[in-house]
């Protein structure tokens, strides 16, 4: 009897372990001080998230002035993600972290003074956001290029799940306090709220080695910058994770409208809700993303979420009701992060160290810039027509987007991660 229910027991045991995330990298010590560092900093980071925007609509009253904070903050993103990718693959990239995140905590700290002033500034926010984009532009390169040096390559799906879900519960945690604190302290609380966690980040990265460029690096320059686009365009599984992204971001993104719904839904209270719902979507999805293992058309795969997001973001255009609206942000959020896991493995696999940088700094232009445009385009939509219209209409043209692309793409929609060929990297200590 025992030995027959052996078996029986492996089976569940197997199935068990295809169902949840698969949390192995987490035994590098350099991975988990970073996973800590930046998960706690990450949650403060979306409390800001939600009150930059808060508080423009509430100077403005105007969606199209929420929108034009991800105008402001397109171009900077964009120069410094390139420059910064370059820096990654020629400097130290935990150093480069840690700078950027310690100016990150003093724009928050500019946020927070001029919340405390009688009559706060809009043209200060605007001003903060794109300094503090350029800072994100500058540390995303670095520390995407960090984590195939800490964890083995067998490791890197697993790795990608597990800082998703560092990231969805941050997306989940960080709104939902972000309005709570909003509602109850004010704005000051929030920024404050923010500050405070910038010093686990900092301790951690501290406490961090040093993760050196490779050998023969070069020092960062033009033509170092041009080798990183020229890399990506040879690549067409690369340049299919670049369009599919951006496509559905500049479309199906209608964050800048969520400060308008949430007053038609309640208030700051609304707000956060509304702001954590596709997170948690993302959360259930990496939680449970231990069958992405199996999966190893990975073009196909994005093909597949992008077009998910798009329906998704067409029905919540069409919920009247704050539960309903949650549910089909929450489905949008899950298939957006289906589609992150698959991108990130496409990127880890596909791109030498001695790249990592540069093509991080390119990958982050290119899952940074569509949202950022599409909150314009959202509220540009918005101010001619309407929120309802704006957000179904960019959900329609996502799923067109993606059907079209998955045409042009034949070598992104063909990938099959069985068939690429390993890429130098060096694993985790």
């Amino acid at each position: 009897m025992a030995s027959a229910m052996a078996p029986e027991g492996r089976r569940w045991r197997r199935i068990l372990r295809s169902a949840v995330v698969d949390v192995a990298p987490l035994r590098h010590r350099e991975f988990r001080l970073l996973f800590i560092g930046r998960g706690v900093s990450f949650l403060g980071s979306m409390v800001t998230f939600v009150a930059v925007p808060y508080q423009v609509f509430q100077i403005t009253h105007s969606s199209f002035a929420v929108g034009l904070v991800g105008l402001i903050e397109a171009v900077p993103l964009v120069v410094a993600a390139v420059v910064g990718g370059a820096i990654a693959d020629a400097r130290d990239r935990r150093r480069q972290v840690w700078v950027t995140e310690l100016g990150l905590m003093a724009c928050s700290g500019f946020l927070l003074a001029n919340a405390a002033l009688r009559h706060p500034h809009v043209g200060s926010i605007y001003v903060l956001a794109a300094i503090m984009a350029a800072l994100e532009g500058l540390q995303r390169p670095a520390l995407e290029a960090m984590v195939p040096r800490l964890v083995p390559r067998d490791e890197l799906t697993a790795a990608s799940a597990v800082g998703s879900l560092r990231m969805t519960i941050g997306m989940i945690a960080g709104p939902a306090i972000g309005g709570v604190l909003v509602a109850t302290t004010g704005l000051r609380g929030a920024y404050g709220f923010d500050i405070a966690t910038f010093t686990v980040s900092l301790v951690a990265l501290a406490l961090m080695r040093a993760v050196p460029p490779p050998g023969d690096a070069e020092p960062a320059s033009l033509k170092r910058i041009l080798e990183g686009f020229r890399y990506a365009r040879s690549r067409p599984e690369l340049v299919g994770t670049y369009l599919v992204d951006i496509n559905a971001m500049f479309f199906g993104m209608p964050e800048a409208l969520f400060p308008a719904l949430a007053v038609r839904f309640g208030g700051a209270g609304a707000l956060g809700w509304i702001y954590a719902a596709p997170a948690v979507g993302s959360l259930v999805a990496t939680a449970t993303s231990g069958w992405t293992r199996r999966v190893h058309r990975h073009g196909r795969a994005v093909l597949w979420a992008a077009t998910s997001w798009g329906l998704a973001i067409i029905a919540f255009g069409f919920a009247h009701n704050l539960w309903l609206a949650l549910a089909f942000l929450a489905l949008a959020g899950g298939a957006d992060m289906v589609s992150g896991i698959f991108r990130g493995v496409i990127w880890n696999e596909t791109i030498p160290d001695a790249l990592r940088g540069r093509l991080a700094g390119i990958e982050q232009v290119s899952y940074s810039i569509g949202p950022a445009l599409g909150n314009v385009e959202a509220g540009g939509v918005a101010s001619i027509f309407s929120v309802q219209t704006s957000i179904v209409s960019g959900g329609v043209f996502c799923v067109l987007g993606s059907v079209v692309l998955g045409l042009a793409l034949p070598a992104f929609r063909r990938y099959d991660a069985r068939n690429s060929a390993p890429v130098t990297t060096t694993g985790a200590p």
